[in-house]
C-alpha cells in the first residue's frame, strides 16, 4: 500500500501500511513478509512463537496483524524438523494474545505461498481492517 492510501478514518496516509506478522514456525511468515514488502507495504515477520512476552507484536505498532497458522502434519511435509508436536503446542499457547489481536487469521496447510499472499492481500485492498488493538486490551 503506498503513501497515496487512506487510513481507517479516510485521511490520506503518510507511510506504507505496517502489516506484521506472527505465527508458528514454518507457518510462511518470513515468505509472506518478503511479498508484501515487495509490493510496497512495511510488512515484518516476527518470531514472537519464541518470546515469554504476550503482546510483543502491539511493540511494532502494527497498522494490520495477521495471524498465520499451521498444524504439525503440515510443518513435516514443509520442512524437516527435529522436534514434536508439543513445540508446537507450546508455541500456540504463547501465540494465544497475537492470535486474539489479529486482525486477519489464515491457516496455512495445503496453500502455497501464492494462495497465502492472495488471501492477505485481498483482506489489506479489500479496506476491511477494524481498530487496531491496544496496549489496553492484554
Amino acid at each position: 500500500m503506498t503513501s497515496n492510501s487512506r487510513s481507517d478514518r479516510g485521511e490520506p496516509r503518510s507511510r506504507p501500511l505496517r502489516v506484521v506478522i506472527v505465527g508458528p514456525c514454518t507457518s510462511g511468515k518470513s515468505t509472506l513478509a518478503r511479498a508484501l514488502v515487495a509490493r510496497g507495504y512495511d510488512a515484518r515477520s516476527l518470531a514472537q512463537e519464541h518470546s515469554s512476552i504476550r503482546r510483543m507484536h502491539l511493540r511494532h505498532d502494527p497498522d494490520v496483524l495477521v495471524y498465520l497458522d499451521v498444524s504439525y502434519p503440515e510443518i513435516r511435509l514443509r520442512r524437516p524438523i527435529s522436534w514434536g508436536p508439543d513445540r508446537l503446542k507450546r508455541a500456540k499457547e504463547r501465540l494465544a494474545p497475537a492470535r486474539e489481536d489479529a486482525h486477519l487469521y489464515v491457516h496455512t496447510d495445503g496453500k502455497g505461498p501464492g494462495r497465502v499472499l492472495e488471501e492477505v492481500l485481498e483482506y489489506l485492498e479489500g479496506g476491511a481492517r477494524r481498530a487496531k488493538p491496544t496496549r489496553g486490551s492484554a
